[in-house]
């Protein structure tokens, strides 16, 4: 049976896990494409790079940063966020174990954005030189690496809709259910688990004040959607909650 997620940040694995490859990796199956044999991950396995750990608040890479490595999150959350001519700070994104970092920076050899470890991390560095070569020979490789590309395309036009097209309860609804089904890919539970983003994070991913955040929290747990506990989020009704998400329900002003 999985851990509660809440367990993960904790988890640190021993001497003997450092050293196992990416076959051992608790990742492996969303990072590695189905139909991989033996030899074929020990050859991606050779060209893996130092397992590296990230402490909380710690950077991993700044914007304008030449680029060298993907980063394949073993565990841990990041965030990744621009800074404006002005000083301010957007956030991008957030991402978890078992997803890529760094590929913003592969059209122009250089990092677009700040990754910031959200808690004590870790991450397999993949040289991108190395893993070109190996592309070339590993169709099946080749083409798990063009679907996580397409991923990422698609994340960015839903990132476009939640800040473009919806009302506050909708967004938010929308990132919410977002989480729950990454979660729920890695093997956790998908209607508990625990904000590794502050609510000032949160509110500058989705264009939101954290007054506003906080207020939404308040009404959904009022409307009988979450209970919240600090951090803590339970959801209820994950029905009403996708349907929100979808727009097919109207949460109406409190």
């Amino acid at each position: 049976m999985s851990q509660p997620l809440s367990y993960v940040p904790n988890r640190v694995p021993i001497v003997g896990a450092l050293k196992a490859g990416c076959a051992g990796c608790s990742m492996h199956e969303l990072c590695l494409p189905m139909g991989l044999d033996t030899a074929d991950i020990e050859r991606l396995d050779r060209i893996i790079g130092r397992r590296r750990r990230i402490a909380r608040d710690e950077t991993l890479y700044r914007m304008g940063d030449p680029f060298k490595n993907l980063y394949a999150i073993r565990f841990g959350h990041f965030k990744t966020y621009q800074v404006n001519p002005a000083g301010e700070q957007q956030v991008t994104g957030f991402q978890m174990g078992g997803e890529l970092l760094g590929m913003d920076a592969i059209s122009a050899d250089t990092h677009h954005c700040d990754a910031v470890a959200l808690e004590d991390s870790e991450v397999c560095e993949i040289p991108f030189s190395r893993l070109e070569d190996l592309l070339g020979h590993m169709p099946t490789l080749l083409h798990h690496f063009h679907r996580i590309m397409s991923q990422e395309i698609t994340r960015e036009q839903n990132v476009m809709l939640l800040l473009g097209n919806m009302r506050a309860e909708q967004q938010f609804a929308a990132f919410l259910v977002n989480l729950a089904s990454r979660y729920a890919a890695r093997g956790y539970s998908p209607t508990s688990f625990q904000l590794r983003m502050s609510r000032e994070d949160i509110g500058n991913y989705l264009g939101l004040t954290i007054e506003s955040i906080s207020r939404l929290l308040s009404r959904f747990k009022k409307r009988e959607l979450l209970l919240v506990d600090k951090r803590e989020v339970q959801i209820v009704d994950p029905v009403r909650l996708k349907a929100l998400a979808a727009g097919t329900e109207v949460c109406l002003p409190m």
